[in-house]
């Protein structure tokens, strides 16, 4: 971002006149420095970047000063902008793919931002500057005046697929054309993928940072049989074992036949866990192997799956409420239907250890028995008799 010199921030009326401890002198460095600290975390480094970079554009464009200049009545303003980012020309792009950020039509929103997408920018904004003033770059930090809110109580989740739309998503995977070499291999690909994410329970960005390689077996070690798992390095570098059940491995192996490959990885072989639909394995017993595919490309394609289950449930007069939340769900949405079901029907330990979870507090948020039970309890007493 080029910007002129009087809003670099270097002149900022909220600048420390005091010892700084980072090498910055205008805000962009200030916020790259910020940034720097997140480079491990590939989750949390696009987050920040994406609400940092929003709130400088904002600031130089809409209020005409920089980021170190703005008070805590500008940032009221700012998050009245969230909900409803305009002019739209300027800020929204226009509705349909994700498009590159060199695109001469991209733009930093993709729409108003929910109130839980609204609070949470404005925590990682308060992080920002609250590290810039502990930095000595800001003088003060204008989101510590914000009224604080006592801390909720988790609610239940509602971003997930009931029984019968996750019916529709597999009958409408199950149904892809697979009369070409292409054809094919979308299939397999996007059956392989939904079965990662439901069976494993693995985060987007696991499934495009880890290796089929992190298959391995190991033998019970009270009955004797083979045990398959998958080591997962998930969020905050911390390392899981994922139970791999019969299910997963055979749609593994269904996978690795389709790419040509043997029906099993080799021990810290390091193939993608999803491949490019136009790789194909060269004659070479030893193949090359390709690069993860994107995040970006791993949220087109189960939108687009989501996007034609939703196109099926309408064709068939099923109702349009339904297909508007099968359009609206996205990769983390399996996330949560997996750990719907495994909350729902597992030990609450063994569905926090399998999904990553730092505690039993978070797996508890999928439990819906007990509110399904409380609405049917209150609909049969709970009358008003006109």
């Amino acid at each position: 971002m080029v910007v002129l010199d009087a809003l670099t921030g270097r002149d900022g009326t909220n600048r420390s006149r005091g010892h700084r401890q980072i090498d910055a002198e205008t805000d962009q460095d200030a916020v790259l420095a910020w940034l720097a600290r997140f480079v491990d975390s590939p989750n949390t480094l696009a987050s920040s970047r994406r609400e940092a970079e929003r709130l400088l554009l904002w600031s130089v464009v809409e209020r005409g000063k920089p980021l170190s200049s703005l008070t805590h009545e500008d940032l009221l303003i700012y998050r009245r902008f969230l909900a409803n980012p305009q002019p739209a020309a300027r800020w929204v792009m226009p509705p349909g793919r994700k498009l590159a950020r060199r695109d001469p039509a991209w733009r930093p929103f993709a729409g108003p931002l929910a109130d839980a997408s609204i609070r949470q920018s404005m925590v990682i904004l308060n992080s920002l500057m609250g590290w810039l003033v502990e930095a000595g770059y800001l003088s003060g930090n204008p989101l510590a005046l914000a009224k604080r809110r006592r801390k909720a109580a988790a609610p239940r989740v509602t971003r997930f697929l009931e029984t019968d739309l996750w019916q529709a998503v597999r009958e409408t995977i199950v149904a892809m054309p697979q009369e070409t070499l292409r054809e094919r291999a979308v299939y397999a690909r996007s059956r392989w993928l939904f079965s990662l994410l439901f069976l494993a329970g693995l985060r987007i960005s696991e499934v495009v940072g880890n290796d089929m390689g992190d298959f391995f077996m190991r033998t019970d070690a009270t009955t004797g049989d083979p045990r398959w798992w998958v080591q997962v390095l998930g969020k905050g570098d911390k390392e899981r074992l994922v139970p791999a059940t019969t299910e997963l491995m055979i749609e593994l192996m269904k996978y690795r036949r389709a790419l040509e490959l043997s029906d099993l990885p080799s021990p810290g072989e390091p193939s993608p866990l999803l491949f490019p639909v136009a790789w194909r394995r060269s004659s070479h017993p030893a193949p090359a192997w390709p690069e993860a595919i994107s995040r970006s490309a791993v949220h087109t394609i189960v939108k687009e799956v989501f996007a034609a289950a939703a196109d099926r449930w309408e064709a068939d007069g099923r109702g349009q409420v339904q297909a508007d939340k099968l359009r609206a769900a996205s990769t983390h949405w399996l996330r949560h239907t997996a750990a719907s079901n495994l909350a729902n029907g597992a030990d609450l330990r063994h569905a926090r250890d399998t999904l990553g979870h730092s505690s039993l507090t978070t797996t508890s948020i999928y439990i819906h028995g007990e509110d399904d039970a409380r609405h049917s309890a209150i609909s049969a007493v709970h009358r008003i008799g006109w």
